[in-house]
């Protein structure tokens, strides 16, 4: 008898606890199937503001970008390499050989003057030291002192290779140290197709012999030199300057200078920037010229006629080429029309 009443206990006890847990499962069930307004079906939650930061950047410009309307073809170059570019957008608007690496002749003295731009002060007092002949000079005496200011005059109006000297001379650690922070601006301003051998330009020595350390360029690299140095508000007044005198601090010693870019004193709207001459590079010009309130890099390397060239293709320029907005609009475009 005792088995049978706690094997029927047993079985009672198991009934009950089905019957709890399917109460248990009814009740819980209820919150979300029956409405109600309790404590247990309610959550409450409060809306927080969104996590947003702030960051104040300056928009690009839109460019305005030149389109070729007339397709007149380009004109006769004898120049081994040159380039057209837009400055404000750098658009390639013609070229032939442009990233052909070439002797630059004294064209590597914009990044002489950048260098040393990042390392003197314009009211900085530099002192000539020994100089050998080297060419294209402004007669610089040695001992002579000058402000870095009128060392600039001297080393973009008039090309002077001594003035090229004396400002790597003076700078910290001397010419070679120099020369190596040419190179490393130039990889800075990502000048894929250009190396500085020294800050003047030279490819021979004073006796005519073929220096074994050459400098070498590109148009295209030129046309982002020159549209980086005409940022520089003073570089731009330098290079259009047409003729100047420079003196020592002193005010004894003068240098007259005039500018070997002929076309600052004809040509409308001519800006700059630099010549380069020697006989293994030939003639050389990086132009910038304003017309229309437009401006435009023109880089002539290696030609036999660098002021008629530059010329020819500036006209070409303005005569075919009209500037456009290319920024999409919505505004122009009819209704339910798909672009």
């Amino acid at each position: 008898m005792l088995p049978a009443r706690k094997k029927m206990s047993q079985k009672n006890n198991l009934n009950l606890l089905k019957i709890k847990r399917a109460f248990l499962f009814i009740f819980c069930l209820s919150f979300f199937l029956v409405p109600s307004q309790n404590w247990y079906s309610v959550v409450q939650a409060n809306a927080l503001p969104p996590l947003i930061q702030e960051i104040n950047i300056d928009l690009p410009k839109i460019a305005f970008y030149p389109v070729n309307l007339e397709k007149e073809p380009l004109p006769f170059l004898t120049a081994r390499s040159f380039v057209v570019v837009d400055k404000d957008s750098f658009a390639l608007m013609a070229g032939r050989n442009e990233n052909l690496r070439v002797l630059p002749a004294s064209t590597v003295k914009v990044m002489t003057a950048l260098v040393a731009l990042d390392n003197y002060h314009l009211d900085d007092i530099l002192t000539v030291g020994e100089l050998e002949d080297n060419g294209q000079d402004i007669k610089l005496l040695p001992g002579e002192k000058m402000t870095f200011k009128n060392l600039l005059y001297g080393l973009l109006v008039a090309s002077g290779n001594d003035v090229a000297l004396v400002l790597a001379q003076n700078y910290p650690g001397g010419m070679l140290t120099f020369v190596k922070a040419m190179n490393q601006k130039a990889e800075d301003l990502n000048l894929t197709h250009t190396y500085f051998a020294n800050p003047t330009g030279l490819d021979s020595d004073p006796q005519g012999n073929l220096l074994t350390d050459l400098s070498y360029t590109s148009a295209l690299d030129l046309a982002r030199l020159a549209a980086y140095a005409l940022k520089n508000q003073l570089l731009l007044e330098i290079f259009s300057t047409r003729s100047v005198t420079i003196t020592d601090v002193e005010g004894k010693i003068k240098h007259k200078l005039e500018n070997i870019n002929e076309l600052l004193n004809y040509f409308p709207g001519m800006k700059g920037v630099k010549t380069g001459f020697t006989q293994e590079a030939g003639e050389c010009l990086v132009g910038y010229t304003e017309q229309d309130n437009r401006g435009i890099i023109t880089v002539v390397l290696g030609s036999d006629d660098r002021f008629g060239e530059t010329v020819k293709l500036t006209n070409w320029v303005f005569e075919n080429f009209r500037w456009t907005n290319l920024t999409p609009s919505i505004e122009n475009q009819p209704l339910g029309q798909n672009q």
